[in-house]
């Protein structure tokens, strides 16, 4: 019996690239540090993906992995195709090596990877995955729907994701700092917007939630996104799970790179 995911996850590491579990049909990671865990080492591999071929494959993004342009769909608020469209029409983009449509319409386009960091320019639907980042890749599937490669483009080229900026959001800049929200007003906005996801993106949401409360404070009470993530129809062994993953998380973040265990990778 063929195993898709542990095929592709054994192609990747061939190439270099890092890759770790997510959980079925979820973006969120399946291991305790997110993709401080991705490696390249066959053995830890196969005892992932061997065993549960129903994990999503994730690879790191940024050098050795892959730098990767995220074009959003979020209909009806907008989409990033008119982005793409200029970024293509100032070759921007004519290094990319290949394309994959993403469960939720959206496209991902592959570059070489570099030491830069993540990147949202949320006006332009549009996300850049670097060093310190993670996506999807196929035949993994979020919502039923799997992300597939639709196109292998040739390049072997970089996103410079500072020139994007530059032309997508020229005045990104020169605008005045926006208020930064209270810990517990933040927390409060998060909550209400758990609240109201809809089936098939409540745990993933629920994650993104408790990253950016985690962020703002690494001590932050999560019973208001709790509370909300009953509301919208978790049960809560699912919720408490998802929570201890964004903590981990966070805590993996804070803490300073283990240089010993780089060097063993």
């Amino acid at each position: 019996m063929t195993n898709p995911t542990l095929e592709e996850a054994l192609a990747c590491a061939e190439r270099g690239w890092p890759v770790f579990p997510c959980r079925p049909g979820r973006k969120a990671p399946a291991t305790g540090h997110g993709h401080l865990d991705a490696t390249t080492d066959p053995g830890r591999i196969r005892a992932w993906f061997g065993r549960r071929p129903g994990l999503n494959l994730a690879v790191a993004t940024g050098a050795p992995g892959p730098d990767v342009l995220d074009i959003d769909t979020h209909f009806p608020a907008g989409s990033g195709f008119p982005a793409l469209l200029r970024l293509q029409a100032a070759g921007l983009i004519d290094g990319a090596a290949a394309r994959v449509r993403t469960p939720s319409g959206g496209l991902h386009y592959y570059f070489a990877g570099s030491s830069q960091r993540n990147g949202h320019l949320a006006a332009s639907h549009v996300d850049f995955r670097a060093a310190g980042g993670y996506v999807l890749i196929p035949p993994s599937r979020v919502g039923g729907t799997p992300y597939r490669r639709i196109e292998t483009l040739g390049g072997a080229g970089g996103l410079d994701w500072h020139a994007a900026v530059r032309l997508l959001e020229p005045s990104r800049d020169h605008r005045p700092p926006a208020r930064r929200p209270a810990p517990e007003e933040q927390l409060a906005q998060l909550a209400r917007w758990v609240a109201g996801q809809p089936q098939g993106n409540r745990n993933d949401g629920l994650f993104w939630a408790a990253n950016r409360a985690l962020e703002a404070d690494p001590a932050a009470d999560l019973s208001p996104l709790a509370a909300a993530a009953r509301q919208a129809g978790l049960d809560d062994p699912e919720i408490t799970s998802t929570l201890n993953s964004a903590r981990r998380t966070s805590h993996a973040r804070l803490q300073p790179p283990d240089r010993e265990a780089e060097g063993t990778s």
